[in-house]
């Protein structure tokens, strides 16, 4: 019998010691499924997201709390908890908790936990089934191991940024830090892998990711795009490199995205845009053909769709399969009735006394509830409840290392 209680990382805990967006967007998806998350911030400042707004979360009485929305972007199912690494009490507490942790997430310089012992070697050396996950710009090893990555310029360096944007235009960065985010998920994936391994080795091990890494894995078909040809990928906008048409086009009232995905919904289209003579082109009969005549056919489709309403179009188009969709704002995205129906919006119960949104995690495992995610932590708001639950501490002794400044 399954027991609906039980979550699929359930008895999990890791240590988060990183910060911004990569490591803690791990830890929330950790979190989200089922593991303990002990996050270690900074006395005073904390997390450097905290201060990364407006906009900023409203208490009750409308004033601005000390979270920002970035921070309760990824920091959901999480216990913050004030440590001072640069002491050596602080020190100490982290080793402690690193005994009686699965994993630990950092995101430090290469390098930079080691003067307090609390590098990989330091901290296998007390636990060897820990788990050890860094995160940095470009690996532990290579010429540029010690430069400090941010996502904006992984994003240039990577070749992510030559493909997007407008072809007559400058290269552009995504909309959101998305090099963080899918850094974040992998570290995941690996975190999940070397679990799975453990219980074969009963060995914890070191993963090493890079953003720099990830972001070129990332290019999927554009990467081999150029490996295969040897030539650069250009920017497209809103085309594709290997499909056509694939695209966004202006309508009657606004834009419509049309993603024709083979040669059969193709012909369709043509007959749903009252285009037989299009339909009837050998030069547009394949996707190979159409991607090499590409210039003569996206005019002829683009002063079709202009006839229509986005509306109309969606309303005929979907009647017979043909995947389209509009160009919607995040408020219309959140209005959508998939995303109603399918509970996206989440109002957690925050500290401050007022329900913090958030987005639900879109993992949905069948026999792993994840229907009680808590709220992302104040500053410090569970130092001592993790010092007396994990390490057994006592008031007196926490109040020692208050008074020391150690958290």
């Amino acid at each position: 019998m399954v027991n609906a209680g039980l979550k699929a990382l359930s008895g999990i805990r890791v240590l988060d010691l990183s910060r911004v967006l990569a490591g803690p967007w791990a830890t929330q998806t950790l979190g989200d499924l089922g593991a303990e998350i002990i996050k270690v911030e900074r006395p005073g400042s904390g997390d450097d997201t905290r201060g990364w707004g407006p906009p900023w979360l409203k208490d009750a009485d409308g004033r601005p709390t000390a979270e920002s929305a970035y921070f309760l972007s990824a920091n959901r199912n999480k216990k913050s908890v004030t440590i001072d690494i640069a002491s050596p009490e602080g020190q100490a507490l982290v080793r402690r908790l690193a005994e009686t942790s699965d994993v630990v997430v950092e995101n430090f310089k290469v390098g930079g936990l080691k003067a307090y012992g609390l590098d990989y070697a330091s901290l296998h050396a007390v636990n060897p089934r820990l788990i050890y996950c860094s995160i940095t710009g470009f690996g532990q090893t290579g010429p540029e191991a010690e430069r400090a990555g941010y996502d904006f310029m992984i994003q240039g360096m990577s070749g992510l940024m030559s493909i997007t944007g407008a072809p007559d235009g400058e290269p552009q960065k995504i909309g959101v830090a998305l090099v963080d985010v899918l850094t974040g998920l992998n570290a995941t994936i690996a975190i999940v892998a070397a679990l799975q391994q453990r219980h074969a080795t009963g060995r914890g091990q070191h993963i090493d990711l890079a953003l720099f890494e990830v972001a070129v894995a990332s290019l999927a078909n554009q990467a081999l795009n150029q490996l295969v040809s040897g030539v650069a990928p250009q920017r497209l906008g809103n085309a594709h490199p290997n499909i056509v048409p694939y695209q966004a086009f202006e309508t009657a009232d606004g834009h419509l995205i049309l993603a024709v995905g083979n040669d059969a919904q193709f012909a369709r289209f043509c007959r749903v845009a009252d285009l037989p003579e299009v339909g009837a082109d050998a030069r547009f009969a394949t996707n190979a053909g159409r991607v090499a005549a590409r210039e003569a056919l996206i005019p002829l489709i683009a002063a079709a769709m202009r006839a229509r309403s986005t509306r109309e179009w969606i309303a005929a188009l979907e009647i017979e399969g043909i995947p389209c969709g509009p160009i919607n704002t995040v408020e219309q995205a959140f209005a959508e009735p998939q995303a109603s129906a399918r509970g996206l919006t989440l109002g957690l119960s925050h500290a401050s006394g007022v329900a913090a949104p958030g987005v639900r995690s879109p993992l949905r495992l069948g026999d792993s509830p994840m229907e009680d995610a808590t709220a992302p932590p104040r500053l410090g708001q569970h130092t001592a409840e993790v010092l007396a639950d994990v390490l057994g501490l006592g008031e007196a002794e926490i109040a020692e290392l208050r008074k020391a400044g150690a958290i």
